[in-house]
């Protein structure tokens, strides 16, 4: 079976609408990028339609090349998964402004592993931050979750209209709730 010659792929994002991708584009198509896959969308959107078709592509030894590690993620935690996925498919990654974030290197193999270790600690820094959060917010008296659908007063009216024999279906529609709302009430009262 004939060898694959190894693709240098671009990837390109800009966050707004009134951003260009003109200078990105110019500096991968100098670095040898074909093709370069390119969207405008935030960096934070875990839907990025172009960088998945890019991801889901890739084959063993193509080379993920952007203009800055900011055009791929917005954190750590993010960039090493991205990094990741790439290094699984058995691709490199490299960036033109970061010449650290190149795992073609050993110093960029073990800033990877680096990242690896800051990914770690920021999922814990930020997992601490939520719970502290919700700590407070419980002791404050705020109810955490969705809010419920009927009302206390509505609760017991669908109580006692079920143990009236109503319909499920037909009191759904009269609360303006699914049916299954209506069926945990019967069930929460043991019906």
């Amino acid at each position: 079976m004939p060898e694959t010659a190894s693709r240098t792929l671009g990837y390109a994002r800009v966050s707004t609408v009134g951003q260009t991708l003109a200078a990105q584009l110019d500096q991968l198509r100098a670095a040898g990028c074909r093709p370069i896959f390119q969207e405008k969308v935030s960096g934070a959107k875990a839907d990025r339609k172009q960088l998945a078709l890019m991801l889901r592509g890739l084959q063993v030894g193509d080379v993920v090349t952007v203009t800055a590690i900011d055009r791929l993620a917005r954190s750590v935690f993010d960039l090493f998964a991205i990094v990741k996925r790439i290094e699984d498919a058995g691709a490199v990654f490299r960036s033109l402004r970061e010449p650290w974030a190149d795992t073609t290197t050993a110093t960029g193999r073990m800033m990877v592993a680096v990242m690896g270790g800051m990914a770690d600690v920021e999922r814990e820094i930020i997992y601490t931050r939520t719970q502290e959060g919700r700590a407070r917010a419980k002791a404050a008296g705020v109810k955490l979750g969705r809010r419920p659908k009927l009302t206390p007063e509505q609760r017991r009216q669908v109580v006692a209209q079920l143990k009236d024999g109503a319909q499920k279906a037909d009191l759904a529609r009269t609360y303006g709730v699914s049916w299954t709302t209506i069926h945990r009430e019967q069930q929460r009262a043991g019906i």
